[in-house]
């Protein structure tokens, strides 16, 4: 190179691969040449994909979210495999069914010493943080700083456990959704600008009981929401366990849930399950509209500080929702609404804007395509696959056409009878076994509202036995024994 040419001529020359090669690994994807991607990971807990505009809510308006997508992807069909809080944290941590990961329901403590995405990126140079709702009750490792709420945490000035003092606890002043986004926000300021970062933003919101801070509650208190069509849903044909389950507006909703309003005593039958709905769900999605605003609060810092173009910014939730839905709140069940997760996915660098995709994908994808963007190595005890092509795209000829479902927490909360599945484009299979031995089939073509428990009909006998017959196939593809039902006397429990 002569003294006339540039440093950047000399990289259009030579090409920024070889370029890179001279200097740390970390700092370059081997694959592209180019600086690795920060990854902000923001997930919510109980947000339904329903009460998100971009997917086709009618019941609110999610503004900034739906700027994320409009930047990015959105997946239609990413769904989670244990319909649950700390179980789908433990899958989107290791990138394995709860089978594997040892967190089946919440009720175990996850095992913080096993391999974990935190770990994995760090010898790939990123520096990692894990703020907001952890819900795994041992002491997050593999990060180099945490500040996280315990257990369920708290919507009025939260307390949290910080790194270097933990078990203490340190009371924060304000509303948990906008100190959560404040500390994501320090950490990120904080961070060495030389290494990429990898943080976890965990709101608590819209956990139950709904606490929405007051300049929200204001925008939905006189407002009268959109009942859903399935609100009563009589549940004939179902499944037993499906009529047992403890989750019903009519019968099972707590006045905490309704703002500590009792309803008025003359209120029965659907009278009280409307006034119920509209109660709960105030309530709700003023928890949301405070997410949203403060995601748009983190665009814009990320925009003003020249790292949006650089950072991988993915809004999803632990899982879906029931939001009057049958009938019913809480989630659990492989009905659609709770099964599903939203999924929105943002890197200007790579991934095209305005693309939604219908492939299937789980949250044990989480990790590895958070690897396979980092360049890290994906090992191969990772029961998920990494779908960072389909956000360019490109769907793999192999890739998935049916995932499998594993949901263990009976007797607890909501008594959900322990059930398994099968979910295709277009067809589900639910096997309950835990203290029933019965089974449900939808056509979600014909009966996309789950309406019709065809199981018996005569016609789709053929489509059952082959859905059984990949059932047992991916069982084994994932090491989970297949349950045998048993019968387990009925405990009423509560959380109450």
């Amino acid at each position: 190179m002569d003294n006339k040419t540039s440093r950047r001529d000399f990289i259009k020359v030579m090409g920024v691969g070889a370029v890179a090669a001279s200097l740390p690994s970390w700092m370059y994807s081997c694959t592209s040449g180019r600086k690795k991607p920060n990854i902000l990971f923001i997930m919510s807990d109980d947000h339904a994909a329903h009460a998100i505009s971009c997917y086709g809510s009618k019941i609110n308006k999610t503004p900034q979210i739906d700027r994320l997508a409009r930047d990015g992807i959105r997946f239609d069909n990413c769904f989670c495999t244990n319909g649950i809080c700390a179980p789908s944290r433990a899958t989107i941590l290791t990138g394995k069914y709860s089978h594997k990961n040892g967190l089946i329901d919440n009720k175990v403590t996850f095992d913080g010493s096993q391999q974990t995405l935190p770990k994995l990126l760090k010898p790939a140079g990123y520096q990692t943080a894990m703020i907001g709702k952890w819900h795994l009750k041992t002491e997050p490792t593999g990060f180099d700083y945490y500040k996280v709420v315990p257990d369920q945490g708290r919507y009025f000035n939260p307390v949290f456990q910080e790194k270097g003092n933990w078990p203490n606890t340190i009371e924060e002043k304000g509303y948990a959704t906008d100190i959560i986004t404040d500390e994501t926000i320090k950490y990120i300021r904080s961070a060495d600008p030389e290494k990429p970062f990898f943080v976890m933003c965990h709101h608590k919101a819209p956990h139950r009981p709904w606490r929405p801070d007051p300049k929200h509650w204001e925008l939905f208190k006189d407002r009268e929401i959109p009942e859903p069509p399935t609100l009563f849903d009589t549940y004939e044909g179902k499944a037993e366990a499906v009529k047992n389950a403890e989750m019903t507006l009519e019968h099972h909703m707590h006045p905490m849930d309704t703002g500590g309003i009792p309803p008025p005593p003359e209120l029965k039958g659907k009278d009280l399950v409307r006034w119920r709905y509209q109660q709960f769900m105030r309530n709700y999605l003023a928890c949301i509209a405070s997410i949203d605003d403060n995601i748009g609060r983190i665009l814009d810092f990320l925009k003003e500080s020249g790292l949006e173009d650089n950072t991988i910014v993915v809004y999803t939730s632990d899982q879906g929702f029931f939001l009057g839905d049958h009938g019913w709140f809480d989630k659990r069940l492989m009905y659609e609404e709770s099964l599903r997760m939203p999924l929105i996915i943002r890197y200007p660098e790579e991934i095209p804007k305005e693309q939604v995709s219908k492939d299937i994908v789980l949250n044990i994808d989480f990790a590895p395509t958070f690897l396979d963007f980092a360049g890290a190595d994906i090992p191969g005890d990772i029961q998920g696959e990494s779908f960072r092509k389909i956000t360019r795209g490109r769907t793999p000829g192999n890739w998935r056409q049916a995932m499998y479902y594993h949901y263990y927490e009976y007797p607890s909360w909501h008594m959900v009878d322990a059930h398994y599945g099968i979910r295709t484009q277009r067809y589900k299979l639910i096997h309950y076994y835990g203290y029933t031995d019965e089974w449900e089939f939808f056509d979600l073509k014909d009966d996309p509202h789950e309406m019709d428990n065809r199981y018996k009909h005569p016609e789709y006998q053929s489509t059952i036995a082959d859905l059984k017959k990949q059932i047992y196939t991916l069982q084994a593809k994932y090491g989970d024994e297949k349950p045998i039902p048993r019968q387990i006397e009925k405990s009423k429990t509560s959380m109450f």
